[in-house]
């Protein structure tokens, strides 16, 4: 029998692709969007929660926890660009994407946060004006929250004694709306939504994510209000 026939006339059988189900492409999809949103989310988390950890469980200043939070979070974001330049050019190049990337970034940002309050996300221009008096990590918690949800409003920043009388309220001398030591307001009051029980319990959960408290109550209106334990 001639080789070269029984090869040609022989049939060969193709391997079928392996089928995927609705439910694997689901979970799938899935699976790489949640990797896609934490490497996106990663940078401010470590920002944010390193700089209350370093504040509240090491008594450090709110500046040096401020600048320890945006040293980490500056080596998560040179990681990221150097695996990219890997990934593109060959070269991590990690010391450039430190320098004119990352840094720029990470400054720019905690400039932003801290400075900045659209008018969308305050209830008054006078609520507006008082921003730069809240401390420091509660700013860049509620500047950061503003990126996941853009219609935040803070109803209530900085009080008096006065104010608890005209809103028909007992004044509490513990406060923390009132300016502490430090010469800053330690907490603020966030707008709650009637029939978006999950946007509120995501908000809540958020902040207390990043250490800060959180204490759902009444007052004058449903809010959420959130504060930072004075050192």
């Amino acid at each position: 029998m001639d080789l070269d026939a029984a090869i040609t006339t022989t049939p060969v059988s193709e391997a079928k692709p392996p089928r995927i189900t609705l439910g694997e492409l689901f979970w799938g999809l899935l699976g790489f969007f949640a990797k896609v949103v934490l490497l996106i989310v990663l940078p401010f988390v470590v920002l944010l929660r390193t700089a209350v950890y370093l504040y509240l469980q090491h008594d450090v200043s709110t500046w040096l926890a401020l600048g320890g939070g945006a040293a980490l979070a500056l080596l998560v974001l040179t990681a990221y660009g150097a695996w990219i330049s890997k990934k593109v050019t060959g070269k991590g190049r990690v010391g450039f994407v430190a320098k004119w990337v990352a840094l720029p970034l990470v400054l720019f940002y905690c400039g932003y946060a801290l400075l900045h309050l659209a008018s969308v996300n305050a209830k008054t221009e006078e609520v507006r004006s008082y921003y730069t008096a809240l401390h420091p990590l509660l700013r860049l918690s509620v500047s950061t929250f503003t990126l996941l949800d853009g219609d935040l409003v803070i109803t209530d920043l900085t009080r008096t004694p006065q104010d608890y009388i005209s809103m028909g309220l007992p004044v509490y001398e513990a406060s923390l709306h009132y300016p502490q030591d430090d010469g800053y307001a330690h907490a603020m009051d966030l707008r709650t939504l009637d029939r978006a029980f999950w946007r509120n319990w995501f908000m809540e959960g958020y902040f207390r994510v990043m250490g800060l408290r959180t204490l759902r109550h009444v007052g004058t209106a449903d809010h959420l209000h959130v504060s930072l334990p004075p050192q």
